[in-house]
């Protein structure tokens, strides 16, 4: 089968996600048929370097042979159990080994199967601690340009007007607060701290992004809001919800965001990476007090009720523990130190283009702004001469990122680097 004739079956029933579906008339969906490490191949041959990791889930590259060989273990022995009432031991196996990797005060963890509902979870869970305390605090607070995902409670925290405003109507109403990636650190703080006083009784948690405003446009921030808002939310008595979705497991340079900020959140919302881009799963980590609000005898009507069919799944987590068994045998995060200052030096030509805004990184995240042009689609453009070089990048808008995954050889990452200097610098 040829990529024409697959993308024609594809069209007449697929819808995809973020996608107008009427710009396939004349951007062809291209079909693949396989990857392996850095590259992904389609059906007519051609192999392109995944330069954003799938969508920022892919870490240690496409058929990983050591995540092959843990999953084919898995799923001759179980596949999957329903998680009520009965459990497994990757489950147990990946739990205990999350919650020694991640600070002290977080000792349990609720399972679900993607990032949204991760963040939804987090969310009823905060509600409904406060709720069974005999107190009702209707209110979330997150920041300007914020993304959480896009189910119902995940877009009312978020604040991606592209995604979010067409359901305003039927949205829960929630605070923004100003972004210490959009103004200064110091009036980001006075900014959450005026919007705690003036809604203090009525604020159950405080959502962000640690370091990285990902959807936004690779907006960064430094750690140090961080830990002045964890501060905050312990003096105004809110939770402190960190949505590392997108940026745990390793991708700001440390293991997780929050590490920087030397802080625990009370809420850890973690998807994407934790399966290396083979399964769905997400997971929210939680401390003991959260916990022990929802421990009753039956009849009290205190339990926390939510629950996904595959929660738990156990191939999901079985790939989740060989994930985690790499960071440990190949030592990732210190060996990925070396590969963020190759990124650092070798993008630094961006900054003498007369249409480059700003190049600025966290750990394996690197972000190229552009110019914007009215009535131009930059990121189109970049996309398809890319495309033609073998490089897959996909802009945000005029923002171009780089989130490889790990297995990167820097002769990869500098082919990255340098066709898309040469497609920004002569063709833009």
């Amino acid at each position: 089968m040829t990529n024409s004739e697959l993308m024609k079956e594809d069209l007449k029933h697929i819808f995809h996600p973020c996608s107008q579906m009427k710009d396939y008339e004349t951007i062809p969906l291209i079909p693949i048929k396989s990857g392996k490490g850095a590259y992904i191949k389609d059906f007519d041959g051609n192999e392109y370097l995944d330069c954003i990791s799938s969508w920022w889930v892919n870490l240690f590259g496409h058929s990983n042979d050591y995540i092959n060989k843990k999953i084919k273990e898995q799923v001759e022995e179980l596949e999957h159990v329903i998680f009520a009432g009965f459990t497994h031991k990757p489950a147990v196996d990946l739990a205990k080994r999350l919650i020694a990797l991640t600070p002290e005060p977080l000792q349990k963890i609720f399972f679900a199967d993607n990032g949204s509902s991760a963040i939804e979870i987090a969310l009823k869970m905060a509600f409904q601690y406060f709720k069974n305390k005999g107190d009702t605090r209707t209110q979330f607070i997150s920041l300007q340009s914020s993304y959480h995902g896009e189910t119902m409670g995940a877009l009312a925290v978020s604040d991606t007007g592209l995604y979010k405003d067409i359901y305003n109507d039927i949205l829960i109403q929630t605070i923004k607060a100003k972004s210490p990636a959009l103004v200064s650190e110091d009036e980001a703080i006075e900014d959450m701290k005026k919007l705690l006083e003036e809604n203090k009784g009525n604020i159950s948690s405080v959502v962000i992004e640690p370091l990285i405003q990902c959807a936004a446009g690779m907006l960064m921030y430094d750690a140090s809001y961080i830990k002045r808002l964890r501060k905050l939310c312990d003096e105004y008595g809110v939770f402190l919800i960190a949505d590392e979705i997108a940026v745990g497991f390793g991708r700001t340079g440390t293991m997780f965001a929050c590490e920087q900020a030397g802080i625990s959140p009370d809420f850890l919302c973690l998807s994407k990476g934790i399966t290396g881009g083979y399964m769905p799963l997400s997971v929210v980590l939680f401390t003991d007090d959260i916990y022990n609000a929802f421990y009753c005898d039956y009849n009290e009507g205190k339990s926390f009720l939510d629950s996904h069919s595959y929660t738990g799944n156990t191939l999901a987590c079985a790939v989740a523990n060989a994930v985690l068994d790499i960071f440990e045998n190949e030592n990732i995060i210190e060996k990925n130190k070396e590969k963020i200052e190759f990124i650092k030096e070798k993008t630094k030509k961006f900054e003498t283009l007369e249409n480059v805004v700003e190049v600025r990184q966290r750990g394996m995240v690197c972000a190229i702004e552009l110019n914007a042009y009215e009535n131009r689609r930059i990121n189109l453009e970049i996309f398809q001469e890319a495309l033609k070089e073998g490089i897959y990048v996909r802009p945000l808008g005029n923002i171009l990122y780089f989130m490889p995954p790990y297995c990167f050889t820097f002769e990869q990452l500098e082919k990255m680097i340098e066709v898309t200097y040469k497609i920004v610098s002569t063709k833009l």
